[in-house]
């Protein structure tokens, strides 16, 4: 990969991937350690999963070379502005259509009428059969909603309330629009399905980035670059597959689902290709935890990232520092009183109370759940050099862990002694979140 562009303080992405990452794709534009990222990125999931030339569920920015990144770095993405530029979407539970995909519908795609693998298509009319084959028109796309909804959202993007069939309705003839899609977007808007049951419903909105990182060091769909998702990869008959120690080997965990992964939060991401390759996309304008129909609010969203890179930190998988009102109330950092009390208490039993502890979330993934929080805690007990047993008893009396996504991406919180994470690397930035003294 040959890469001249000179290095700026700010790269702005306007070109995304029809759902492929990794090194195939050449990075032409390169930003400072220390500068920033900006991007209009696209919906995820609903609008890329019913565009069949699509090879992912996502559409996300055009990777970005970090300068100075090499593999066996770690790069540290500080998340600005995550601001929503949709009026409304679509989402809900998914049925598949097996006639349009060979091994996996999110991936390899085809027509049903003439077989054209992941097939050019254009929409005639709204509704769930408007996504029409351009070679023989027979409708091709590989998902429909089992139930689905539509939701609009407050000029301020505050709250958001679903809506009716008459007004999905209109919302479908002027999709593009109402899902404020950048004009190089070559996905199908989800609106133009127009579904609309549970009508009257409000939910609050938190808008945060469902698939950030780096690009993994072998080329898979975007929506796959994770243990649970990337699963369906592994044996897989497509042009895609892997074997299970590739998967490991290879992903780079982007696609988290994390409702965590917002304004002020701080991702530390593996590097496994010389640049990084900072991608984006897959917003959502919001998620209770779990994710539990797998798809949710996907919007077009404003985006803006710090990067700075971290030397000679080899990460098993990404780091999360949360915005300190995430944290769980068990895992946020000790008041001084607090401390104090713990004092006092050490001091009867004649022991020293242990030095400052600063919170981190290691993020796990795999084909399941119980997989993923054992994937968390072998990442923590191998960056910090310590014992699973001690993660385990850690994590059980000041920490926990949290489900991001089913069927298998999660967070363990820990409270970490400073002097440990200083060893690791971490400390400053650590320190710095959470406005910690020494």
């Amino acid at each position: 990969m040959h890469v001249t562009t000179e290095a700026k303080d700010i790269v702005e992405v306007r070109r995304y991937t029809a759902g492929l990452i990794g090194p195939s794709l050449e990075m032409d534009e390169v930003v400072k350690d220390g500068g920033r990222i900006k991007t209009i990125s696209p919906p995820g999931c609903w609008g890329p999963m019913i565009t069949p030339k699509f090879v992912g569920g996502h559409e996300v920015s055009w990777p970005v070379t970090v300068e100075g990144a090499k593999v066996g770095d770690a790069i540290a993405i500080t998340i600005e502005q995550v601001s929503v530029r949709s009026l409304a979407t679509s989402s809900g539970t998914m049925i598949t259509k097996a006639a349009a995909f060979g091994d996996d519908p999110f991936v390899d795609k085809k027509c049903p009428g003439c077989g054209t693998l992941w097939p050019e298509s254009r929409l005639e009319g709204t509704g769930k059969q408007a996504v029409r084959c351009a070679k023989c028109g027979a409708e091709c796309s590989a998902f429909e909603f089992e139930e689905g909804y539509t939701i609009a959202f407050d000029d301020d993007r505050v709250v958001g309330v679903t809506v009716d069939q008459r007004v999905a309705h209109d919302f479908a003839l002027r999709a593009r629009e109402v899902a404020a899609l950048p004009a190089e977007s070559e996905q199908h808007p989800i609106l133009i399905y127009e579904p609309h049951t549970i009508p009257g419903t409000l939910a609050r909105l938190r808008p945060f980035i469902g698939n950030i990182g780096t690009i993994p060091s072998k080329d898979m769909p975007d929506s796959h670059n994770a243990g649970d998702f990337g699963s369906f990869l592994i044996g897989a008959s497509h042009k895609y597959a892997m074997t299970e120690q590739e998967l490991v080997e290879h992903r780079t965990d982007g696609h988290l689902d994390c409702d965590a992964v917002r304004e002020g939060a701080v991702l530390i991401v593996p590097v496994k290709v010389d640049g990084g390759g900072i991608y984006i996309g897959d917003s959502h304008a919001n998620q209770g935890d779990g994710e539990l129909s797998l798809h949710t609010t996907d919007i077009t969203a404003d985006v803006q990232v710090k990067v700075d890179v971290l030397k000679d930190m080899s990460l098993a998988g990404p780091v999360l520092l949360p915005v300190a009102d995430d944290l769980p109330w068990i895992a946020r950092p000790f008041s001084a009183e607090e401390r104090e009390r713990g004092r006092k208490l050490a001091e009867r039993y004649g022991v020293r109370l242990s030095g400052t502890v600063a919170p981190v979330q290691f993020i796990g993934t795999a084909a399941t759940i119980n997989e993923a929080t054992d994937n968390a805690i072998e990442h923590a007990a191998s960056m910090l050099g310590i014992s699973q047993a001690q993660v385990r008893n850690r994590c059980t009396i000041s920490g926990g862990v949290e489900i991001a996504r089913l069927p298998g991406a999660v967070q363990l919180t820990m409270l970490v002694p400073l002097d440990d994470l200083d060893r690791v690397g971490l400390g400053g930035l650590v320190r710095q979140q959470y406005a910690l003294a020494e």
